[in-house]
């Protein structure tokens, strides 16, 4: 028997039953799809809170407990067991690959790192000064002049396809990215390195020299490339799913959330954080600065505490603490006064009453600023690493939206508060 819920019109008096839905984990959900032809009503929910758009298999979020499941398998156990290649196959096809299906995918992603020639020169068409997240935009929406071959969305190997060439050129463009606004050559992606190895590469390398990969900072870039993977329903992956339910391609849907994610409530948190440490200045300065965060009439905010869905401590950042501190510790940057700053509000907070008793922990920006700041990335560049590993997520969603047999053109409602119906006054009437 399917379980109902009744809801009482009192303009009416009458009852309206609405079924309920389950999901494998988490709380029932109330099927409001028919709430308006029965009843006349629609729903008020600014921001979508409360309001399931899609189902979907990727990604559990239990933000009261702090959980953060990717296809069932935990985000601490991916992080400390798993690579990303792994965890881009886990989201894309629903298992963990097995040897020879783990070789194949990553010999795919290798070879469609390189991008076509002619989007150079597209590059030279920004000033020197555009913000990278601006250049990613318009190269990642301009894909789809290039690569007519899999822009059939009703085709499985089309899809495929161009869900490959994004995960793979996204670094190859990134880096692009860097390198063009610090006025130095190009680096092409090589066959003979690892995901976040060519990306590091192609961001720090020149070709006077040699590039050698360190162990460490390659394990921290693999590791927060996993840890911003995917995030459920957040507002750049339903940017995503919207642009894609009217059909567009897929380039297109993840230029739109590229786009999304450049807010600084959103994937610009991270850099926040660092303009946030920027304004506090100093160790002795950092007592005064968190009173001023505790005061409700304050502008200042802590940026990187706390997390909008995490109630309980960020998953991720548990995991980004250990590789901060194991990053620190091979640069031995521990001193240097922006990361001691870090490290010494860090401290504070995880102490003070106030903090730990409204749950505002370290999140995963706090952590991942710190890192990326370590290891010699500008703060301009923090959003793009977050696309570039959000890029995965999203055309896992992506996939799974356009084969949901369900799925209709996002159109949500909305509450009119305007003028009624008025009669046209011509111009010379007007007073």
């Amino acid at each position: 028997m399917t379980e109902k819920v009744t809801l009482n019109d009192a303009t009416t008096n009458s009852g309206y039953d609405l079924p309920l839905m389950s999901g494998s984990m988490g709380p029932k959900v109330i099927d409001i799809r028919r709430l308006y032809a029965e009843t006349g009503h629609f729903t008020y929910d600014p921001g979508f809170v409360a309001t399931a758009s899609c189902e979907s298999k990727i990604t559990y979020i239990d933000g009261d407990e702090g959980v953060l499941l990717h296809r069932g398998y935990s985000i601490d156990e991916l992080a400390e067991h798993s690579d990303f290649m792994e965890v881009c196959y886990l989201l894309l096809h629903g298992e963990l690959p097995n040897r020879d299906e783990k070789d194949t995918f990553v010999s795919n992603i290798t070879n469609h790192t390189m991008i076509h020639e002619q989007l150079v020169q597209f590059f030279r068409g920004f000033r020197r000064d555009a913000h990278p997240m601006a250049i990613m935009v318009g190269v990642v929406g301009a894909l789809s002049a290039f690569y007519h071959d899999s822009l059939d969305i009703d085709d499985p190997h089309h899809r495929m396809i161009a869900s490959h060439r994004l995960i793979a050129k996204m670094p190859t463009i990134a880096a692009m990215a860097y390198k063009y606004s610090v006025g130095q050559p190009f680096l092409t992606p090589r066959n003979d390195q690892s995901y976040a190895e060519n990306f590091l590469r192609m961001t720090f390398g020149v070709p006077a020299e040699d590039w050698k990969p360190n162990p460490v900072l390659t394990k921290a870039m693999d590791r927060i490339f996993i840890l911003h993977a995917d995030h459920e329903q957040n507002a750049s992956t339903s940017t995503v799913r919207l642009a894609g339910s009217s059909g567009a391609n897929p380039f297109a849907c993840i230029a739109a959330g590229i786009a999304c994610l450049w807010g600084p409530s959103h994937g610009g948190a991270n850099e926040a954080v660092l303009n946030m440490l920027d304004e506090i200045g100093s160790v002795d300065n950092v007592a005064e600065m968190l009173n001023r965060a505790k005061d409700k009439d304050d502008p200042f905010r802590l940026m990187g505490f706390g997390h909008r869905v995490y109630k309980n401590y960020d998953p991720r950042a548990k995991v980004m603490q250990q590789t901060c501190h194991e990053v620190l510790d091979e640069l031995g940057v521990k001193n240097e006064p922006m990361l001691k700053l870090a490290m010494e509000l860090e401290k504070i907070a995880l102490e003070d009453s106030y903090f730990v008793e409204r749950q505002l922990y370290p999140n995963v920006d706090f952590y991942s600023g710190i890192i990326l700041k370590a290891m010699g990335f500008p703060t301009s560049m923090f959003t793009s690493i977050f696309a570039l590993a959000r890029t995965v997520g999203w055309i896992a969603q992506w996939n799974e939206m356009v084969e949901d047999p369900v799925q209709k053109i996002g159109r949500p409602r909305q509450i009119y508060t305007g003028e009624g119906p008025r009669k046209y006054v011509p111009l010379h009437q007007r007073g």
